[in-house]
This record gives structure tokens, C-alpha cells and sequence, in this order.
């Protein structure tokens, strides 16, 4: 799992590790540069290389790399964009050392006469908008075509938003050091830094931050039992579609089996009794009647809700007044069972502020941006521009387990800790591809992962699913279809690798 940093945070950590720990600042910025040096050996053409610094510490990274580049035989040309009169003590002694080697100097440059720029002209600490030199350097270095490796961060990227900050290096690559910087996580940072690698400099301790998960997330996967049956691995109940709306249903139905549930049933309106029962016939059926008595709808939700383990709603249920009533006797009946809620249950809960009241910690809420923005009762732009704000908001009226859907997913659990997740890409702003995380987030819950992991793990291995189908169909094309298929293909690939780690004994499972 990695941690994600802003600036503020990543300063604070540089600071503790010169100060406290006592560290040398040259010696984290040598090894910082070496860091970057060994990338542009493997990843860049260092024919005729451009190191083009700024006055402060990334500035002086990027002096220590041009030394390092001609020391090792390279060409290389420093430009320094900078003010001397602003150089930090670190610049200072970096010039000095590049002028002690000789390093070659250039007051002017012709930017596409060069295979690789290596931008380290401002880092994580900027807070203002690129104007003026700046501004037309940045733009000339784009302009260029030619492949650029950002120090730590592509200058003109705020590190903690991931706004452009008036404009930004276009980066091939970054090299970022000791923790991956939240602004090139988020959009559209994270499309500037480009293929971003994170190097340990011997910069250690955060304890806060933005949690993400990577490959290490398979210990979450529940442990399947050799000797188990359909039962051992859990009980879905689907409360989706609505009068001739069953596609929702069957993908998430389906992607809750897909993921590990051992039986799953759907309680849907009865105009989707055929098609369900032929398209999806792994799943058991309840429906219901628009026209049945309330009494009669409770006694059909109980029995169903009876036999289940975890309980989902919303996707394609409508906001008709049995969907109303629906969630209503759901929060009334559950027994502090686990509720996934999706879709037409969100926008009823936005409806009904009255019922926000009755979720808890063992519900799951699924929103994307337009339906928290109902939720938390702001505009899209507050969402994107403060999103941990929003969620900190509903969390108070609402006190559950948040997944807010977006290009980059956020998600908060119900005891404060949050998420981002980097799998997943645009070809995954498709109908059905949200059914299809809200059957994996109650598949999981099924199977007895907790609320806490299974909101950031669901999101996680549907980022991963979706990747798959863009690779194997194209991100323009794929379907949530894709996606089912994608997702059979991960989680084989996920048990492959934990079939290897308990071949090897390592210890595979956190309890």
C-alpha cells in the first residue's frame, strides 16, 4: 500500500529527516539525483541531453544530475531559468560543484536539438501560477516534442491538487522521491507526470496521508476454504431493476457471484422475471408487483432479507414510491447487516434526508459525482475541488463508508480513513460499469471482508478489471460486459499469486 503526500507534507518529512534524523539535505538531494540519473540510463536517449533548473532545491537536483550525467561521459547542457540572487545554500553549492566539473552552461538553446530535457525547474512547493519567462519557458519545452523526465514533479503542477497551475511541463516520465505526490495522482497531474516511478532517498515516517492500494492488496482477498460450499462463501441479496429495466440487475448480480459470492438472489420488479431467469440463470429470483400491497412487499423483502448475508440496492430500481419503500423497510429490517447502496437508492436517500440518519458503519455508499453532489448538497465543482470536504460533510449526516466515483475514485471509510484509487481509465465511463462495482463491493462483503477494506479493495480490483478490457478491446469500445470479463481474468491472476506466496510459505493473509 502507498501513501500519498502533498507538498506541505512532503517539506514537513524532508525537514524531520535533515533535522531529527539528521540526514544532510546534500545527501538526500545526491541521492535523489542519482535516482534520476539511473532512469535516464534506462528509459531516455541521453545523446544530447537539456537540464533546464530553477533557484531552489529542485533546481539544485537538477544541477547534481547534470554533473552526474557528465561525469559518466553524457552531453549535457545546464540552463538555469532561475534568479542566483534567489538560489537556496543546497543551489548554491550545486552551482558551484557543476562549475568545479566544468559542466557545460547555456544562456540560450534551441529546445529540439536535444533527445531528452529533464525538468527541474520548480517542485513541490509551488504555489503560484507560471506567467511571464516561466510561462513561455513551459510552453517552449512542450512545444518542442521533445521527451521530457520531471524531478519529483512536472513544473507547474500543484502537488497537492493536481490543478495546472497557468500551465505545466508535459512529462514522459517523473521520478518522484519517498512517497508519490497527491497532485500527480489526481487528474490532470497525473496525465502530465506521465509514467511516474517512486525512488526511497532515505526519506521515511510518514504516518498520514492518502492511502493507495498496489499489488501488496491481495493479502486482503478473503481465504476460499477447500472444504467449503455455496454457503461458506456468502449470501448476496440484489434489490435492482425496475418495470423492464434489468440490465443493472444482472450486472451487478452477477459481478457479486463473479467475485467470490457462493449464491446470489435478485429481488426485482416481476416484468424481469423471463429475461433474468434466461440471461442469468446462476442467479435465484424474487420479484415483486408495482401494484402490492405494502404489507406484501414487507413480507417478500423479509423473507428475502432473511436468507442473505449482505444486502445491495439501487442499481436501475427507479425512484418510483415501491422503490421508496423498498429502501425504507431495508434500513428498518436489516439486523445490522452489511448494505451496499447504488444508484436510485442514493438519489432516494437524497430524497429522504431523513433516512441518512439510519446507515452506519456497515453500510457502503456508492456515489458518482452527480449523486453526491445531491447527497452533500453542493455543486460538481465543490466535489472536484474539495472532495475529502464533501465527504467529510455527508459522513456527518450520514455516518457510513463512502465511495465516490469519479475518474479518480475517493473513497473515505466509516473510521476516517481515506483512499485514492489509480487503477481504472476512461473507457470505464460506460452504462452498466457501476452495477458492475457495486455487485464486486457486496460480492466482497459476502465472502466476510470488512467494510473498511472491502470499499478500497472493490474499487481497486474494478480499476484493474476495467484495465484489462481497455487493453483487450480499447478504451473506446468496451463495454461493462468487458469489464465481468476482465474481472474473471484478475481475480484468477490475483489467486495465482497467492497459490505462489503459500507455495513459498510466505505468510499470504491479514487476519
Amino acid at each position: 500500500m502507498q501513501i500519498l503526500v502533498t507538498g506541505e507534507q512532503m517539506k514537513q518529512l524532508d525537514q524531520a529527516t535533515i533535522q531529527t534524523m539528521g540526514i544532510p539535505s546534500l545527501v538526500l538531494m545526491e541521492r535523489a539525483a542519482l535516482a534520476v540519473f539511473d532512469c535516464l540510463k534506462q528509459h531516455f536517449s541521453l545523446k544530447k541531453t537539456l537540464v533546464v533548473c530553477g533557484s531552489g532545491n529542485n533546481g539544485a537536483d537538477g544541477m547534481a544530475v547534470a554533473r552526474l550525467l557528465h561525469l559518466a561521459g553524457y552531453s549535457v547542457d545546464l540552463y538555469l531559468a532561475g534568479n542566483p540572487a534567489s538560489f537556496t545554500e543546497e543551489m548554491k553549492i550545486q552551482w558551484q560543484a557543476a562549475e568545479n566539473y566544468q559542466v557545460s552552461i547555456v544562456n540560450n538553446c534551441r529546445f529540439s536539438e536535444y533527445t531528452t530535457i529533464v525538468d527541474a525547474l520548480f517542485g513541490v512547493g509551488l504555489s503560484r501560477e507560471l506567467s511571464g519567462k516561466y510561462q513561455t519557458l513551459v510552453d517552449a519545452i512542450n512545444a518542442s516534442g521533445v521527451p521530457v523526465l520531471a524531478v519529483d514533479i512536472p513544473s507547474g503542477i500543484h502537488a497537492g491538487t493536481g490543478q495546472v497551475m497557468g500551465t505545466a511541463v508535459r512529462a514522459a516520465e517523473t521520478v518522484t522521491f519517498a512517497y508519490r505526490k497527491l497532485g500527480i495522482s489526481l487528474y490532470p497531474g497525473t496525465v502530465y507526470a506521465g509514467n511516474v516511478q517512486v525512488k526511497d532517498v532515505g526519506i521515511y515516517g510518514a504516518s498520514e496521508g492518502i492511502y493507495a492500494l498496489d499489488k501488496e492488496a491481495i493479502s486482503w482477498l478473503p481465504a476460499r476454504d477447500p472444504g467449503g460450499n455455496k454457503g461458506t462463501f456468502g449470501k448476496v441479496l440484489l434489490i435492482a431493476g425496475s418495470r423492464n429495466m434489468s440490465g443493472a440487475a444482472y450486472f451487478s448480480s452477477k459481478a457479486a457471484l463473479v467475485s467470490g459470492a457462493g449464491m446470489v438472489r435478485i429481488l426485482t420488479d416481476e416484468s424481469n422475471r423471463t429475461i433474468l431467469q434466461q440471461q442469468f440463470p446462476e442467479a435465484m429470483l424474487s420479484v415483486y408487483d408495482s401494484s402490492m400491497q405494502h404489507e406484501k412487499l414487507a413480507d417478500v423483502l423479509k423473507k428475502a432479507m432473511q436468507w442473505a448475508d449482505v444486502i445491495a440496492i439501487g442499481p436501475g430500481l427507479s425512484t418510483s414510491k415501491p422503490a421508496e419503500d423498498l429502501l425504507q423497510m431495508v434500513l428498518t429490517f436489516r439486523q445490522s447487516k452489511p448494505i451496499v447502496m447504488d444508484a436510485d437508492a442514493l438519489n432516494l436517500l437524497a430524497k429522504r434526508k431523513d433516512l441518512q440518519s439510519q446507515c452506519d458503519a456497515s453500510c457502503i455508499l456508492t456515489p458518482h459525482m452527480g449523486e453526491m453532489s445531491r447527497l452533500a448538497d453542493c455543486t460538481i465543482g465543490d466535489l472536484k475541488a474539495h472532495p475529502q470536504e464533501a465527504m467529510e460533510t455527508l459522513y456527518r449526516q450520514c455516518p457510513c463508508t463512502l465511495i465516490m466515483k469519479d475518474a479518480r475514485t475517493w473513497i473515505r471509510t466509516a473510521d476516517g480513513v481515506y483512499y485514492l484509487n489509480l487503477t481504472g481509465n476512461h473507457g470505464m465511463a460506460t452504462a452498466g460499469s457501476g452495477d458492475v462495482l457495486c455487485g464486486i463491493t457486496a460480492g466482497l462483503l459476502a465472502q466476510g471482508m470488512r467494510s473498511s477494506q472491502a470499499a478500497p479493495f472493490a474499487a481497486w480490483l474494478h480499476g484493474l478489471a476495467g484495465d484489462h478490457a481497455a487493453q483487450e478491446k480499447g478504451a473506446r469500445s468496451m463495454t461493462a460486459s468487458d469489464i465481468l470479463s476482465g474481472l474473471c481474468v484478475q481475480l484468477q491472476m490475483l489467486d495465482r499469486k497467492i497459490a505462489r506466496k503459500e507455495d513459498t510459505g510466505e505468510n499470504n493473509y491479514e487476519k
